[in-house]
């Protein structure tokens, strides 16, 4: 009795150490700690831990699979991220070695070895890149719950400031590789420039991530900012065949798939530099649920039983929570709201300079939308005032913040959306065609939009998008009410840059094609200045006080993996002029159409159509920090 009685305090107490250390990792708490039901049995797995204790990973099994990564930066804190597994097998003659991190070949290996034991993980967190002078630490568990994923947050840091990180299993010298993360600045620190690399839609199996690559070599950015499409849910190609077919090698429904497809996209080596090296700010767009989606549905699957029978007993509901769950396990990201597993949008303030205004246009309540098949029904009621891309929640949301942002006085309103907000119409063949799938289907959203701006007297807002695979410079400017001058920008409320894709596909063709039907959509389009729709790549914005610029870049080729890059075009924004500064890119740029200017072709020996093409070795490739 008397071993009994003092078992049970010494039980009680590891329970207590263990549901620390438990908390401790975020991603226990998705997609909600307070409702039971659709969440994780926390006390449940702790139980399990003390009951099985004695079996534990030997050491030597478990292996640092993807890399490390940070996010969602605050003043005083940070997201980090890893994962920690086992090993599936003794040899490592099956596994890619990139630094001290093994990748399972996906190819000839079962992505997830599942299992209830736990894996104990310490972090560090250094002030300086040789990892000598601790500023924070601490330990937390996973299992095969989370997908042995593991996020923490990095507290007592300082405001815009380089910290180093790493994990490593407890009590070993088994480490990650060694991370690299920024704060923001304060909400009331002033002349601060930030520098954001901004990226969008990257398909694994349509070419290779050498944008991301560039922007960890030139270390030239403070945060990314990832715009959506991060991973498809759709299939291609054919595993052990294909280089870079999809894994699994079906479209993907279940949590198993999500999981496998998130780990698959973050094997890219140069994905993974970029991860790294600096804290990325993301929200999703449609793949990584599914494509076209909606508050009922997605074009591949709708609320019908027969859509349900057909796709394996997945319902839409189902499969959604599925994507988001993976999603949070999988990305450097904070959960906002606990209860609205669903809620990606949020906002920071980067000090006086600016607040970045991280919206979700895709899965948030959002009215139906073109689904492939319905776009007639669209065209009709895409005016229809009870229509919204964001939902009623989350526009009231936005326009709180802009007017809030106004009020405390931050320089710029950088708005982080998903889809072009710029009309963007055409006459093809003796019609007006503008797609439904964007800002277009939902005319009273974006007019309520430009209405509050207006209204309001809120200026110096710029408009982030991505999704369309091409670049899109545009003054913002509400045709229908406000008086517009092209040539001199003047009525404008702001402007919108728009970024190509990763590695997803633009216009194809050929440069001279790809300028022509550059030009029939700016030609066409008054508030259009700029679209460019041949290059794979991403853009950079630098956002100072008195000015923002953003500088394009091309990635001249995806099918090999490579580090060449042309830059494409600059456009400047002062504060204050809500528009875009004249001359239009200095006058000049390499590719696309530009309203007034010309359109220079300097690099042709980089150009696909007659480039040969020299790939660099895996050493100048990959960077490790």
């Amino acid at each position: 009795m008397r071993a009994a009685a003092q078992l049970f305090p010494l039980l009680s107490l590891v329970g207590q150490v263990l549901g620390e250390s438990f908390d401790a990792n975020i991603n226990y708490g998705s997609p909600s700690r307070r409702h039971a039901g659709l969440g994780l049995d926390v006390p449940l797995i702790e139980r399990r831990f003390v009951k099985r204790d004695d079996r534990t990973y030997d050491p030597k099994e478990l292996n640092f699979t993807h890399g490390v990564a940070s996010g969602d930066p605050y003043p005083n804190s940070v997201i980090l991220w890893t994962r920690i597994a086992p090993s599936l097998k003794s040899d490592e003659s099956n596994v890619v070695v990139s630094g001290t991190a093994p990748l399972y070949n996906h190819d000839t290996e079962p992505y997830i070895k599942a299992s209830k034991n736990p894996i104990c993980v310490e972090y560090k967190v250094y002030s300086d890149k040789e990892a000598r002078r601790v500023v924070d630490k601490g330990k937390a568990y996973t299992t095969s719950d989370i997908d042995y994923t593991l996020k923490v947050e990095a507290k007592n840091l300082r405001p815009f400031t380089k910290y180093w990180y790493q994990f490593n299993v407890c009590g070993t010298d088994i480490k990650s590789p060694l991370g690299r993360t920024k704060t923001s600045p304060n909400e009331n620190d002033s002349g601060k420039d930030i520098k954001l690399a901004v990226f969008s839609c990257s398909n694994y199996p349509n070419g290779y991530f050498n944008a991301y690559g560039n922007v960890a070599r030139k270390d030239n950015v403070d945060y990314v900012v990832h715009l959506g499409d991060y991973i498809y849910e759709t299939k291609k190609g054919k595993l052990g065949t294909d280089e870079r077919a999809t894994d699994p090698p079906n479209a993907i429904f279940t949590l198993y798939d999500y999981r496998t497809r998130h780990g698959q996209y973050r094997s890219d080596l140069d994905l993974r530099a970029t991860h790294e090296q600096f804290p990325w700010i993301p929200v999703w767009d449609d793949h990584e649920i599914a494509n076209n989606g909606y508050r009922d549905g997605m074009s591949a699957l709708n609320n019908t039983e027969e859509s349900f029978l057909n796709h394996g007993g997945i319902s839409v509901d189902q499969r959604k929570m599925n994507a988001v769950r993976a999603y949070f396990e999988w990305m450097p990201i904070r959960q906002v709201d606990m209860d609205d597993n669903l809620r990606i949008w949020r906002s920071f303030q980067l000090g006086k300079t600016m607040d970045l205004i991280m919206l979700d246009t895709r899965n948030y309540d959002r009215s139906i939308t073109d689904l492939g098949w319905n776009a007639d029904y669209i065209d009709l009621i895409g005016n229809d005032a009870a229509r919204t891309l964001m939902g009623s929640h989350q526009e009231n949301w936005f326009y709180n913040q802009l007017s809030k942002s106004q009020k405390r006085g931050a320089t710029w309103r950088v708005i982080g959306n998903q889809l072009v907000f710029s009309r963007g119409a055409r006459v093809v063949d003796g019609k007006l065609t503008m797609a439904g799938d964007n800002w277009n289907g939902y005319l009273s959203n974006r007019n309520r939009t430009f209405k509050h701006w207006y209204d309001n007297d809120i200026g110096n807002n710029i408009m982030l998008a991505g999704d369309s695979h091409k670049n899109w410079v545009s003054d913002l400017v509400w045709l229908d009410e406000h008086p517009y001058d092209p040539a001199t920008g003047e009525g404008s409320v702001g402007v919108e840059f728009a970024g190509t894709a990763v590695s997803s596909t633009g216009y194809g063709g050929t440069l001279a094609t790809a300028d022509e039907t550059a030009e029939s959509w700016v030609t066409q389009n008054a508030e259009m200045h700029w679209i460019e729709g041949y290059y794979r790549g991403y853009f950079e914005l630098h956002v100072s006080p008195k000015e923002a610029v953003a500088r394009y870049y091309g990635c001249p080729t995806v099918a090999t993996r490579n580090a060449w890059e042309i830059p494409l075009a600059n456009f400047t924004v002062k504060a204050g002029a809500n528009r875009l500064s004249r001359p239009l890119a200095g006058g000049n740029v390499e590719a696309g159409y530009l309203s007034d200017g010309t359109i220079t072709h300097t690099n042709l020996t980089l150009n696909t159509e007659t480039g040969e093409w020299k790939e660099i070795g895996f050493e100048q490739m990959f960077i490790q920090y």
